[in-house]
């Protein structure tokens, strides 16, 4: 075994894979840049994460060598961060590279004072000069030959960096000030995307393709508003497409990161749990809103690998599997036709290699490389055939035998949020215990194992201890997850958490001033941010939006209803420029707008006449509607929930028969007994 580093101390999985690099690494914290101060040293800034394929790349070419650890361990404090454990972080020096480079991405490099003030910025750097990219190798000595001969002009770098950081962060503020979008902002993101729409292959633009859940449930709502059938086939022909490509694991499930080509078939092979939580719910989304029980089946082998792979032994859910297998990008996931034929016979293999499109020469290659036999699994050939006629569970299991992807044990409370609210949502639409029972689970261990003393929220566990003071993604998507749970099991508690979680959320994010949410409570680096854009994943601030309207919405709050106002407002300017890179903000906005409508069902919880209005409910797509359950037969509940939402206070049954009363605008129809009755009032 090598020598360890000081990040052999670490629980971050990441980190503990560097722990036994020649670099002399420190975690980020005090002692590193106290270091780099009494050393008067620059500081060797470098995150990463553990699933990111070029992050490994960098460390076997540069950090595992005994020539570039010499040169960084004698003129930098080196010091390696997880940008999952670290978002804070990872948000201010990517800001930092993208506007000294123009672009972004991971690994990051950043050199800095040892105050933190960065004067030099890049991303991926072999160890010597390659196709015109610098190496170490000749990149540190240039860098530490400057801050030798020419401070001043180093620091004044730094200074006019930071400055223009901040002169950026002030614009965004004050452009954002205004009344919240109209409607006509959803026309423009619709024409946006229709205008981007790939009819041929699905998605949007062309390679590489994303799949943006976000930007698909925003289609679904917005042709249920307008009723556009194309917007909504938009949306069905994506999640289509993406489910028959090689995206798409076809035998173990669940999708890897994104699409390198138009026809969603060559993945970068990393699986994430937020895709896997995002994508999960959108699917079982499109099946109550179409029907297509494809969509359905979608999501619940999503959930099959999540709680097959993913699970905690407590319950909480890991962060990610890697793109990398002994070394090489997707090499657990590929076979070769002999490969097919020494698993199932010769017969069954050529049924297989019609379906799953493999190749005599492969599908698959490297950058650069010739085709070598390997394919990647995608429905290519001719779907629809049964999936025992060809094996897929015999090839899953001879599959399970190849040496796995390295698995990022962490636990986070944001991720982990987002995959409650997306079990959740596959329980309404199956009513299988299963997936409630893992949402629970998961909520639980968040709630219980994840808590600092004063209550407030942690946000990674890892290594059997939580650490790091949660920021406003962790609140909000957590949040996210206990309203969905509640209107799945319609247990008061869950509600109460989340209306006690918005409360923290508040106080430790808000921005009184201007509205929005700051991102962290005390940043450590840089300003305090507001984001709005939705990425890969949602920004706090656009999932705050519909956690604002719903709570406010199920309990009757109307200052919460007033805060997205004023959230919604504060980010105005942004969004109208650019409405489609703000689809989950939009689909809160749908919300906003209306019409929207608050249902109560009264009744014994296992009645029968309960378990049909509920089933009714659970049978519609109501994207607009606050489900609320007041149970006749259990006191402590009905009283919990009146407490929490007064106006259910007269709401009673009546006649020993199930009741449902839907509310709009603050007013409510006279109570319905029947499912028919339910649906022609939700009309």
């Amino acid at each position: 075994m090598k020598p360890a580093n000081r990040l052999a101390g670490e629980t971050s999985p990441y980190l503990l894979q560097h722990a036994h690099n020649p670099v002399d690494w420190y975690p980020w914290g005090e002692e590193a840049f106290e270091t780099a101060r009494r050393l008067d040293k620059p500081v060797f800034l470098s995150i990463g994460y553990s699933t990111c394929h070029w992050c490994h790349v960098m460390e076997r070419e540069s950090f595992e060598d005994q020539d570039i650890a010499r040169l960084l361990n004698e003129d930098f404090v080196c010091v390696k961060v997880d940008r999952e454990e670290r978002p804070d972080l990872d948000q201010h020096y990517m800001a930092v590279c993208q506007a000294l480079t123009g672009s972004g991405g991971w690994p990051l490099t950043i050199v800095m004072t040892p105050d933190k003030r960065p004067f030099f910025a890049g991303t991926y750097f072999p160890k010597s000069r390659r196709w015109g990219r610098p190496g170490l190798l000749e990149l540190a000595p240039l860098l530490i030959e400057a801050w030798r001969t020419r401070r001043e002009e180093v620091l004044h770098s730094a200074d006019g960096i930071i400055a223009a950081l901040e002169r950026g962060r002030a614009g965004g503020r004050s452009e954002a000030a205004g009344s919240p979008p109209s409607e006509s902002v959803l026309d423009d993101a619709y024409g946006e995307l229709a205008a981007d729409f790939d009819a041929v292959r699905g998605g949007f633009g062309s390679a590489p393709k994303f799949p943006l859940p976000h930007q698909l449930g925003f289609l679904l709502r917005y042709g249920r508003r307008t009723g556009k059938s194309a917007a909504v086939t938009m949306a069905t022909a994506t999640l289509a497409a993406m489910r028959r490509g090689g995206i798409y694991d076809q035998l173990g499930f669940g999708f890897h990161r994104y699409a390198t080509d138009a026809g969603w078939l060559v993945p970068h092979f990393e699986k994430m749990l937020y895709d896997q939580a995002l994508l999960a719910e959108v699917y079982a989304e499109a099946a109550a809103a179409t029907g297509v029980r494809e969509f359905g089946r979608t999501a619940e082998e999503i959930a099959e690998y999540v709680l097959r792979d993913l699970v905690s032994p407590e319950g909480g859910f890991f962060a990610a599997e890697d793109a990398d297998s002994e070394g090489e990008e997707g090499k657990f996931y590929l076979w070769t036709r002999d490969e097919l034929k020494a698993v199932l016979g010769p017969e069954r293999a050529r049924a297989a290699a019609r379906v799953y499109g493999v190749e005599d020469g492969g599908n698959f290659a490297e950058p650069g490389q010739a085709r070598d036999g390997r394919n990647i699994l995608h429905l290519g050939g001719t779907p629809g055939t049964p999936a025992a006629a060809i094996g897929q569970k015999k090839l899953f299991r001879a599959r399970e035998s190849r040496v796995r992807p390295f698995k990022d044990t962490k636990v986070l409370a944001d991720w982990n949020g987002l995959m409650i609210a997306a079990l959740a949502s596959i329980f309404r639409l199956t009513e299988e215990a299963k997936y409630l029972r893992a949402a629970d689970g998961a909520a639980d261990f968040v709630l219980k194992q994840m808590r600092a003393r004063d209550g407030r929220l942690l946000h990674v566990h890892a290594g059997g201890q939580a650490r790091i003071p949660a920021f406003l993604d962790d609140y909000a998507f957590l949040i996210k997850g206990l309203i969905a749970l509640y209107e799945a099991a319609f247990d008061p508690g869950r509600l109460e958490t989340a209306l006690s979680l918005m409360g923290q959320a508040i106080e430790l994010f808000g921005d009184e001033r201007e509205g929005g949410f700051f991102f962290a409570a005390d940043p450590e680096v840089g300003s305090r941010r507001k984001d709005i854009y939705d990425g890969a994943v949602p920004s706090g601030n656009s999932v705050m939006l519909m956690n604002l309207l719903r709570l406010g919405r199920l309990a009757g709050r109307q200052e919460l209803e007033d805060r997205a106002s004023s959230l919604a407002a504060a980010f105005s300017g942004e969004v109208s420029l650019h409405p489609r890179a703000h689809s989950e903000f939009l689909r809160g906005l749908d919300y906003a707008l209306g019409p929207a409508q608050e249902i109560v069902v009264v009744g014994k919880r296992e009645a029968a006449d309960t378990r049909k209005l509920l089933a009714a409910l659970r049978g519609m797509y109501l994207p607009h509607s606050a489900v609320l359950f007041k149970p006749e037969d259990e006191p402590a509940a009905a009283q919990t929930l009146e407490r929490l939402v007064p106006f259910t206070k007269g709401m009673d049954a009546g006649g020993g028969r199930a009741a449902a009363y839907v509310c709009s605008r603050g007013a409510c129809l006279r109570p319905v007994r029947s499912p028919a009755e339910l649906r022609e009032a939700l009309r």
